[in-house]
C-alpha cells in the first residue's frame, strides 16, 4: 500500500474531559467496537472490579482515576485508529496539553448531569489554540440530567464553538429510550442493562414514520418537536467548518451502557481528518513528504516494571519510520536507530516494522530522549509548541533514605522526565520538584517506592509562581541572576528560572528590571 493510502487510513485523536465525566469508558467501548478489547472494565465510585484497560498503571487501578496518557490503536472499517486516552484530573492536565499537540483531532465528553465543568474549558482553550478539530459526546443520557437544549446553550456560551447536533436523545433519566440519527435517520433503541456491541438499530424513513410511534410511544411528539427546533435554529452541518475547528457535531449517549457510541465512531471514521501538517522552526511538514520526521511527546519510565524499560512515545509527521533504520536526532546531532519498536494496545505492546503520518509508536529509550525531541533523515528541524509551563506548587524533594541514593536519583530523574512534574536544580545539590497539584507529589513518592525502590519526603517551599527568564542584554541579565541568586534555579535543559513567592512579588521585579524577559513557558517562542 502506498504511503499516501497508509495516510488517509489513520484517524489519530485524544480524548478528553473532566474527571468522571466518562472518558475512560468510553475509551473501552470503542476499544470493543474496533476488537481491541472483549470486556470493558466498570468504573464506579473510585473502585474497580475490572480495571479499566487504559488505565494500566498500578496507582491508576487503586485511585480508580487516569494519570497518565495511554496509547492505543485498532483497525476499523479500514481505517486505522489511534486512540490517546488523556488524564482528566486537572493534576496532570500538562501531560494532556503534550498530547494535544500529538493528535489530530478530539473528543470532547461532556457529563449531561453536570454540564460543562472547570476542566472542560481550560482543554477546550488549548484545542482552540490550534484549531484542533472537536466532536462532543454528551454522556450518562440515561441518568436524570440537564435538558439537552440548556446543555448545547451552555457549551456553546463557555466553550466559544459553534454546534451541530448529529444525534438527538429520546428523553432522558429513567425514561431514555434511545437516540435518533440526524444525519441516517436510523432509530436506536435503549435497553437498560444491556452493554453488547450491537445495539437494536431500527430505519426510520422519516419522523412521520408509524414505526416511530410503535417504538417510543408518547416520546415521539416531543422528538418531532426537538428535530424541527434543531433544524430551525443550527445550520446544517459542515464539514470543512469541523475540520477548521469552528463547528462541532454533537452526540447523545451512555457510554457505560454502550449506548450512542457507534454513532459516534463511524461519523468520525467519515468526517475526522487524516495526519495534518505540523510547524517546526524552519518551515511546515506535510505528512506526505517522502522523508521522516517525527516528535516524542510523551516518555513512560517502567511501562513494563518487570523489565525496568523506559518509552518514548514517537509521533510520526511525515515520511516512514522503518525498524532498525538510522534517523538523525536532532538536538544531540547523532545517529539513532530502533530495533523494536512498538504499537500499543494500552500496556500490551507489538513489534512494528513500519509506521506512517499520524502513527504513534514506542521508543525504548536508555535516557537519550527528551520530550520535545525530533527525530529526521537529516534535515536539522525542529518541532514547535511542546513547552513546558509554569508549576503552582515547590517543594525541594529530599531522599530519606541514603543506602538508597543511587535508585533515589535515577527513579525522581526518570519520573520528571516523564513530564509528570518538573525538575529544577539549585546550586549543586538541592532539588525542587514543580508541580500543578498536589496529587502529583503522591503519584511520585508512590512509583518511586514501588518502581525503584527508594523513598522521599517533600519540604513545601514559599514559591507559587515560575517565570523561566531571557534578555537581550547580557549584563542585564547577568546583574539579575546575580541579585535574586537565592530565587534562581535551572531546569533540565539548564534555562534559568526565575521562582516568586507571590504574583505581587514578580509584578514587582519585572517592574524594577525591564530588560529582562519574564516567560510563562519553557519556549519562549509561544505566545506568551
Amino acid at each position: 500500500m502506498k504511503q499516501t493510502d497508509e495516510i488517509q487510513r489513520r484517524r489519530t485523536f485524544a480524548i478528553i474531559s473532566h474527571p468522571d465525566a466518562g472518558k475512560t469508558t468510553l475509551t473501552e467501548k470503542l476499544l470493543l467496537f474496533g476488537g481491541g478489547i472483549r470486556t470493558a472494565g466498570a468504573v464506579k465510585s473510585n473502585k474497580i472490579t475490572q480495571t479499566a484497560a487504559s488505565d494500566f498503571m498500578e496507582i491508576e487501578k487503586q485511585r480508580g482515576i487516569s494519570v497518565a496518557t495511554a496509547v492505543m490503536s485498532f483497525p476499523y472499517q479500514g481505517k486505522l485508529i489511534n486512540i490517546l486516552d488523556t488524564p482528566g484530573h486537572k493534576d496532570f492536565s500538562e501531560d494532556t496539553y503534550r498530547t494535544l499537540t500529538a493528535v489530530d483531532s478530539v473528543i470532547l465528553v461532556v457529563d449531561s448531569v453536570k454540564g460543562v465543568e472547570e476542566q472542560t474549558e481550560k482543554l477546550m482553550k488549548v484545542c482552540r489554540m490550534r484549531d484542533t478539530p472537536v466532536m462532543i459526546f454528551i454522556n450518562k443520557m440515561d441518568r436524570e440530567g440537564r435538558p439537552p437544549f440548556e446543555l448545547l446553550d451552555e457549551l456553546e456560551e463557555k466553550l466559544q464553538i459553534s454546534l451541530r447536533p448529529l444525534s438527538w436523545p429520546i428523553s432522558a433519566g429513567k425514561d431514555f429510550r434511545g437516540v435518533y440519527n440526524l444525519h441516517e435517520k436510523n432509530l436506536h433503541l435503549f435497553r437498560p442493562g444491556k452493554t453488547v456491541v450491537e445495539e437494536e438499530r431500527l430505519l426510520v424513513k422519516d419522523l412521520d414514520d408509524p414505526v416511530l410511534d410503535q417504538q417510543v410511544g408518547s416520546n415521539a411528539r416531543r422528538l418531532r418537536e426537538d428535530v424541527a427546533l434543531i433544524e430551525g435554529v443550527y445550520d446544517s452541518f459542515s464539514r470543512e467548518d469541523y475540520l477548521a475547528g469552528a463547528l462541532a457535531p454533537v452526540f447523545f449517549g451512555s457510554a457505560l451502557n454502550n449506548f450512542g457510541v457507534r454513532e459516534l465512531l463511524e461519523t468520525f471514521v467519515e468526517i475526522a481528518p487524516p495526519p495534518l501538517h505540523r510547524e517546526t522552526n524552519l518551515r511546515t511538514v506535510e505528512p506526505d513528504e517522502p522523508s521522516f520526521s517525527g516528535f516524542v511527546f510523551k516518555i513512560h519510565a517502567n511501562l513494563d516494571p518487570r523489565h525496568r524499560d523506559r518509552i518514548a512515545f514517537l509521533r510520526i509527521c511525515s515520511g516512514t519510520f522503518e525498524r532498525s533504520k538510522a534517523f538523525l536526532h536532532v538536538r544531540q546531532g547523532k545517529q539513532v536507530r530502533f530495533t523494536s519498536p512498538y504499537s500499543f494496545m494500552a500496556e500490551k505492546k507489538q513489534v512494528v516494522d513500519q509506521a506512517f503520518p499520524g502513527d504513534v509508536v514506542g521508543l525504548y529509550d536508555r535516557g537519550d530522549l527528551k520530550i520535545g525531541d525530533t527525530l529526521t533523515e537529516g534535515e536539522l528541524l525542529e518541532f514547535q509548541g511542546i513547552p513546558s509551563f509554569s508549576p503552582a506548587i515547590f517543594k525541594e524533594v529530599v531522599n530519606a533514605d541514603p543506602m538508597r541514593s543511587k535508585q533515589f536519583h535515577k527513579g525522581i530523574s526518570q519520573l520528571t522526565e516523564e513530564g509528570v512534574a518538573q525538575m529544577f536544580t539549585q546550586g549543586k545539590n538541592k532539588l525542587i520538584v514543580g508541580t500543578v497539584g498536589e496529587l502529583q507529589y503522591e503519584v511520585i513518592s508512590y512509583r518511586l517506592e514501588h518502581e525503584y525502590g527508594a523513598a522521599c519526603r517533600f519540604e513545601p517551599l514559599p514559591y507559587s509562581q515560575a517565570r523561566w527568564i531571557s534578555s537581550e542584554d547580557p549584563q542585564a541579565l547577568e546583574e539579575f541572576l546575580r541579585f535574586r541568586d537565592r530565587n534562581i534555579v535551572h531546569d533540565k535543559d539548564e534555562k534559568p528560572v526565575y521562582l516568586a513567592e507571590s504574583e505581587w512579588v514578580l509584578n514587582s521585579n519585572m517592574e524594577k528590571h525591564p530588560k529582562v524577559a519574564f516567560h510563562t513557558n519553557s519556549d519562549f517562542k509561544l505566545v506568551q
